[in-house]
């Protein structure tokens, strides 16, 4: 069985960012609130606890049984975990006279395996408003900074799996030698193999969907994007033409998008039907401007369309989904999902009447993992690499009322663009680019003639996750390139600009 790691989430806006050390070092882990109750087992090899926003001095801060945890297994807290630890071990823990955040220079006091190959005055990023003034009895500090006198510290007594803190987040990029401190726990304390990798996984997964589904059908919906599709070949290679895949054509998707998935698919042997409910979109859009609005009325008609397709499937027994590992964390997060800013991009919710099972077979998975999946399967790398897509299509990207004509102009001008992208070698610089159309007409010239249409506007921009982003400093040239070529080209445009709004405070998308 795989080995794994688990991660005590205490809210720290960095918790994800373990997780991904950990997986980068070939090693599984899981995160878990803290206070949701586990079973120690002969696959979990180690504890990382998380920061956290709370203070150790907070009346209930949240607080676990480290003594518990290291009667049987190494721990290793981050920054609030590293506090609380040393408070719940009789140190102590104050505020500290200035909120230390940012950049710090590590200076090792004391050789351990687990700063082992950590140069000296080595960078590390510091955030914490507390800091640990006084160690227990029976620990000792491994390294300081010029501010803080416990940087990293470990417990000495050894009637105990071993036991260490660090005040600063290793997990961060900032931290310059910080993925090596965490291998180091993990190889060399905890004693991981580092053997989980993408070939390990296809096959662990294939052998537990054979398991899971027996001998019966899933349905899925399909939607060309890289979850979906890795999760429908996972699906695929355990069951074959049990698994029932739906593409529905929302009248929303890129230029020739539905025919270019729909023959990729049967390159993949996936047994997938397309749908083409162009009409049907484009007549209940008719007239909405409100974005959300026209996410809902989308997604109600997706829901619609697939049951109808669904239910002609009658042995079908489970239903495939492409969740991801963000969703089941935020899920389940400390302190709730978040809130609101616009219903998410993808489009969810299927009836309860259905009474299907579900399959997720990339539920313990980051979006760069299901890329090396996906790779590893044998998905072409155009469809592994594209950009995040959002569920409503070219529907918010439309400012304003939805019509055809809108669609065929914006698919046209998005096109030019993300060619444009591939051929100039800019398109994997960037996390996401899009066109948009904006319900502005202005004033042109072509020829002698005077001309009165729509503008574009070009977004791109530069990303790890989609949290935040950066608007991305494509070429001058480049754009009055597209520009003119869009203007040329497309009928009823005469206008370009570009976007250079970074998030916060401007979303990726304009609706």
């Amino acid at each position: 069985m795989t080995e794994k790691m688990l991660i005590l989430d205490f809210g720290s806006q960095f918790t994800q960012l373990i997780a991904r050390c950990v997986r980068e070092a070939n090693v599984y882990c899981e995160i878990i609130p803290y206070n949701k109750p586990f079973t120690i087992d002969a696959t979990l090899k180690g504890i990382i606890l998380s920061g956290s926003p709370f203070s150790v001095n907070d009346v209930d801060n949240p607080t676990v049984d480290i003594p518990s945890f290291i009667s049987q297994l190494p721990v290793l807290g981050v920054c609030y975990g590293a506090q609380l630890t040393a408070k719940e071990f009789g140190g102590r823990v104050d505020k500290s006279n200035k909120r230390e955040y940012g950049r710090a220079t590590l200076e090792k006091k004391k050789e351990d395996v687990l700063l082992n190959n950590i140069a000296d005055h080595s960078q590390v990023w510091m955030s914490h408003s507390d800091s640990i003034v006084a160690l227990p009895a029976g620990f000792e500090v491994l390294a300081t900074t010029e501010s803080i006198p416990v940087a990293a510290f470990k417990k000495t007594t050894t009637d105990t799996q071993p036991l260490y803190g660090l005040q600063f987040h290793p997990e961060v990029y900032h931290s310059k030698e910080g993925k090596k401190i965490i291998r180091n726990f993990l190889v060399d304390v905890c004693g991981c193999k580092q053997d989980w990798t993408p070939a390990s996984f296809v096959t662990e997964t294939v052998e537990a969907l054979k398991q899971q589904i027996g001998d019966a059908h899933v349905i899925m919906a399909l939607s060309g994007g890289v979850d979906s599709t890795v999760a429908a070949t996972l699906i695929s290679k355990a069951i074959g033409k049990r698994l029932h895949g739906i593409f529905v054509d929302n009248g929303v998707l890129r230029k020739n998008e539905f025919e270019q998935v729909l023959e990729t698919y049967k390159q993949l042997d996936l047994n997938v039907t397309g749908v083409d409910a162009k009409a049907l979109f484009y007549k209940e859009l008719a007239g909405q401007t409100d974005p959300e609005a026209k996410r809902k009325t989308i997604g109600r008609l997706f829901i619609e369309v697939f049951d109808t397709e669904a239910k002609k499937i009658t042995e079908a027994k489970f239903l495939g989904q492409g969740t991801i590992y963000p969703d089941v964390i935020e899920s389940v997060s400390v302190h709730g999902p978040s809130a609101t800013i616009k219903s998410h991009h993808n489009v969810g919710g299927l009836p309860d009447t259905m009474k299907l099972s579900l399959v997720e077979p990339l539920r313990f998975l980051f979006k760069d993992e299901v890329r090396k999946v996906g790779l590893e399967l044998g998905i072409p790398a155009d469809m592994i690499n594209r950009h995040p897509f959002p569920g409503p299509g070219l529907a918010i990207r439309i400012l304003g009322d939805i019509t055809e004509e809108k669609v065929q102009l914006l698919q046209a001008a998005d096109d030019i663009y993300i060619k444009g992208l591939k051929s100039a070698g800019l398109y994997n610089q960037v996390w996401q680019a899009g066109t948009i159309l904006l319900p502005v007409k202005s004033v042109g010239v072509m020829g002698d003639e005077r001309t009165y249409e729509f503008t574009v506007a070009l977004r791109a921009v530069t990303s790890v996750d989609g949290m935040t982003a950066d608007w991305a400093h494509l070429p001058y040239e480049f754009l009055a390139n597209i520009s003119n070529e869009i203007i040329n080209n497309v009928r009823g445009i005469n206008r370009v600009v570009y976007d250079i709004s970074s998030k916060p405070p401007a979303t990726i998308e304009w609706e």
